[in-house]
């Protein structure tokens, strides 16, 4: 009797057990269940939610500051020496994302006018060259080191003498005009970089120089890519990689006044687009006093004029007018200015081969215009030389004086 009490207990107990089993299972599936259905509407909550297309860049260090724009005083055939002497980088190059330009009509317009102006005027009527200039400007617009519009991105430093990114539009090379075929050809390379067509030679370049010169800041970014007679550069480290450019394009694109003359883009009446204006050329200067005498001729060793002969200098001392060797090698000409104007800050040296061409002040009679042979022009320590191509063979036209117009702003304005 008392055997059959206990097993009706142990009956009982068993049960209880069991339907207590059966109610945690319960429980937990019914958890477990809840769970699943909150992450499925979660994950569809997520994949309704619009992804912005340029992730922000959070928790970098602000962009490095652009490169001082100046040259170390070396003669074309060294620098292009000292230019192939660096490798390039070993990475591969990546290819920019392509470009879509999203603003208004007139935007675009004002857009295609910028890159094709630098597109001619840094590389020439050369396609393969102009793609890789208007390459460089693109990535540089969605780079945050830079201006965010294409015009903004091209006309930097303009507004000052000496801050110019692009050595044309502060140069005097503007008021060389170009053909009508060279200039529509531009546009249409520009117009198809706007819309997405990418120049994978250049990779993320965002600056280049010639091969004949050599900037201060060349070793301090990597040697990515040459076109032509244009080396290209990438920043080393994150800044020269594809997360660096995914800065937003601004919306409207800058009137550009010194593009008036050649782009009816940037002639038109938009009070409320930005204006980017160039300033006006610093006045000439001032004729000696009648009767003063003139000023002293430096005194240099034979070996550093070369055969060249100072014939005068102005008041300051930082213009000289000089006659030419025609029989010496024409790139010593540069190194007659390079001791010339050792230590000078701003100084310009302006010489013919022709002796009874030689002027002796700014600004240049015609006939002395038409005749100079060669100029040196240092502007706060930025240096340029150039050469009359039509007296002088010389292996890039961006080595050429231009035009007596173009002449007459760059002896003005400085290099």
């Amino acid at each position: 009797m008392i055997s059959d009490e206990f097993g009706l207990i142990r009956n009982a107990r068993a049960r209880r057990d069991r339907y207590r089993r059966r109610r945690e299972r319960r429980v937990l599936l019914g958890l477990l269940l809840m769970l699943l259905a909150a992450g499925a509407i979660g994950w569809l909550v997520v994949q309704q939610r619009p992804v912005p297309r340029h992730s922000p860049l959070v928790d970098l260090p602000p962009p490095p500051p652009l490169p001082e724009q100046r040259l170390l005083p070396v003669a074309p055939d060294q620098a292009r020496v000292e230019n192939a002497a660096i490798p390039f980088v070993a990475a591969p190059l990546v290819p920019a994302r392509p470009f879509r330009f999203g603003a208004d009509t007139a935007s675009r317009e004002r857009a295609v006018d910028c890159l094709a102006a630098a597109a001619w005027y840094e590389a020439g009527d050369d396609p393969p060259a102009e793609r890789a200039v208007i390459q460089t400007v693109l990535n540089r617009v969605r780079h945050p080191a830079f201006p965010a519009t294409v015009c903004g991105v091209v006309f930097q430093g303009s507004e000052r003498r000496t801050g110019c990114q692009f050595t044309f539009t502060c140069d005097g090379a503007m008021a060389r005009i170009p053909g009508a075929t060279a200039w529509q050809r531009a546009r249409i390379i520009a117009r198809a970089a706007l819309a997405g067509a990418v120049d994978p030679a250049v990779g993320l370049a965002t600056h280049y120089h010639a091969d004949y010169v050599v900037p201060y800041w060349q070793r301090s970014l990597e040697k990515a890519a040459q076109v032509g007679n244009q080396i290209f550069y990438r920043w080393p480290g994150f800044w020269g990689t594809p997360p660096a450019f995914r800065r937003p394009v601004g919306a409207r694109e800058p009137l550009v006044a010194a593009l008036a003359g050649l782009s009816g883009a940037h002639r038109a009446n938009d009070a409320d687009a930005p204006v980017i204006a160039l300033p006006a050329p610093p006045p000439a200067e001032a004729p000696p006093a009648a009767g003063a005498p003139p000023p002293p001729l430096p005194a240099l060793p034979a070996e550093a004029l070369r055969g060249n002969v100072v014939k005068g200098t102005s008041v300051d001392q930082q213009s000289f007018f000089i006659a030419l060797d025609p029989n010496a090698f024409p790139g010593g000409y540069a190194l007659t200015a390079l001791a010339l104007c050792k230590g000078k800050r701003d100084c310009r040296v302006l010489g013919w081969r022709d002796a009874r061409q030689v002027a002796a002040a700014l600004p240049l009679a015609p006939d002395a215009a038409r005749a100079l042979s060669f100029a040196y022009l240092r502007d706060h320590g930025r240096e340029r030389a150039l050469w009359n191509c039509a007296q002088i063979a010389r292996p890039s036209p961006d080595q050429c004086l231009p035009s007596e117009d173009g002449l007459a702003t760059l002896l003005l304005a400085g290099p």
